[in-house]
């Protein structure tokens, strides 16, 4: 499969690659250097990543049309993660009473419309050059400021305790994991994100994506 310059591709990320060694293939592929992607995709996160192929793909990644991104993810409560999701060290919660479905649901609808989100400490985000996620790997405290970001919906599809699964319409910037962690924490219960599938990024959906494997 080769793409052209000037191409934009949806690529269905498997859980395990990280989003470079998508942007690698496609340049390998394409055997053209300029190749971007518009917003990464965490290696333990699967589903759409937007690629452009050639300068002038590259220029749209970040245009309002990708600026809307859909999500599912699975809630692991009554332990919470270093990471905030499943490739964090685990610490479990004694939980004094499981919530019901009704306070998830009062919960999760705090955090839909424009909200202050504190991201996560193993992020991409750099820090004086260097990303946010070496430095804590390396043991060092990380203290990210918190950004202003927009949710515009939050479903929940399934809950039986101790487990839940949301749907969530956003714009870039928010944190899946940290807003899962948040949950946890207004629940008192403790939660950590144990599976994330990027379903769609602006008109681009996961059903009409090219799985990496095939590139």
């Amino acid at each position: 499969m080769k793409f052209e310059e000037g191409t934009i591709i949806a690529i269905n990320k498997p859980r395990g690659p990280s989003s470079n060694h998508a942007v690698v293939r496609v340049k390998k592929t394409s055997r053209i250097k300029r190749v971007g992607h518009a917003g990464t995709l965490d290696p333990l996160a699967s589903g759409v990543l937007v690629v452009g192929v050639g300068r002038a793909a590259t220029k749209l990644l970040w245009g309002p049309d990708l600026h809307e991104k859909e999500y599912v993810a699975d809630i692991q409560f009554g332990v919470s993660s270093s990471t905030g999701d499943e490739a964090g060290e685990k610490t479990e919660h004694a939980v004094a009473q499981i919530p019901t479905e009704e306070k998830l649901l009062e919960a999760v609808a705090k955090y839909v419309g424009v909200i202050s989100q504190t991201p996560p400490a193993f992020s991409a985000l750099k820090i004086a050059g260097k990303p946010a996620y070496k430095l804590a790997r390396k043991g060092v405290e990380v203290e990210l400021k918190p950004r202003t970001v927009e949710i515009m919906s939050i479903e929940v599809l399934s809950f039986a305790w101790p487990t839940a699964q949301i749907r969530v319409v956003c714009k870039s910037g928010v944190y899946i994991r940290s807003l899962v962690q948040d949950i946890g924490e207004d629940l008192g219960v403790g939660a950590y994100m144990a599976n994330l599938v990027r379903t769609r990024v602006g008109k681009y959906k996961i059903e009409d994506a090219i799985h990496l494997d095939d590139i």
